[in-house]
C-alpha cells in the first residue's frame, strides 16, 4: 500500500460526503489501518486569539481564524513552520503539531507560519481507498503554498491544476495555432 501523506484530496462532485463539499484535505498520516487529514479550506467564524482566550492564561495576539479541520471531534492541531515545535513533518517545511505546549509556543512567535485546526478528517482503514477508486477524491500532491495559501479559492485552483494534469499530456501532439481566434 501506497501512503498518501502529504498529499492533498480534492473532493470531486461525486463525493457524497457534504462534509467534504469542494474541500481540500491534506493527508497527514496514512497507513494499513486508516488515514488523518486536515481540511484546509474552511476556516471559521473564531480565531486564534479567541479560541486562546478560553483555552490558556498566556496572551495570544493572531486574528487569524482557527479552520474546521474535519467533521471528527479531536484536540486542537496545527500546521506550522516551527521545526523546534514539530511533532511530525508533513512536507519539506510544514510540521504538524497537537500538544499543548507546543501549541502555546506556536502561536506566540509571529515569525513562523501556522494554521490553527479544530477537529479532523479521519478514515478507516480501507475506508479512504474506496472512496478514491470510487472518484469521490481527486489526488494532487501538496505543496507550501496550498497549505498556506488562500483558502477562498483553493478548491477551484486545485481542481484547475488536476485537470490540466490531465489534458496537458493529450495536447502536447496536437498542434495548435499560434493566434486562437483561427480555431
Amino acid at each position: 500500500m501506497r501512503s498518501l501523506a502529504g498529499q492533498l484530496l480534492v473532493a470531486s462532485p461525486r463525493l457524497p460526503d457534504e462534509n467534504f463539499s469542494r474541500s481540500v484535505v491534506l493527508i497527514i498520516h496514512h497507513d494499513e489501518h486508516g488515514a488523518l487529514g486536515v481540511v484546509l479550506n474552511r476556516p471559521a467564524d473564531s480565531t486564534v486569539r479567541e479560541v486562546w482566550e478560553s483555552l490558556s492564561d498566556d496572551p495570544c495576539d493572531s486574528d487569524e481564524p482557527v479552520h474546521i479541520g474535519g467533521p471528527v471531534s479531536g484536540p486542537l492541531m496545527a500546521l506550522h513552520t516551527n521545526e523546534e515545535c514539530a511533532e511530525s513533518e508533513v512536507l519539506p517545511g510544514v510540521f504538524f503539531a497537537t500538544h499543548r505546549d507546543r501549541l502555546n509556543r506556536i502561536v506566540q512567535e509571529p515569525e513562523f507560519l501556522f494554521r490553527i485546526y479544530n477537529g479532523y478528517s479521519g478514515w478507516a482503514s480501507g475506508q479512504l481507498e474506496s472512496e478514491l477508486k470510487f472518484g469521490g477524491w481527486m489526488l494532487l500532491p501538496a505543496s507550501f503554498d496550498y497549505v498556506f495559501g488562500d483558502t477562498d479559492r483553493m478548491w477551484q485552483k486545485a481542481a484547475q491544476e488536476i485537470g490540466e494534469q490531465i489534458i496537458s499530456p493529450l495536447l502536447n501532439d496536437v498542434p495548435l495555432p499560434e493566434d486562437p481566434a483561427c480555431n
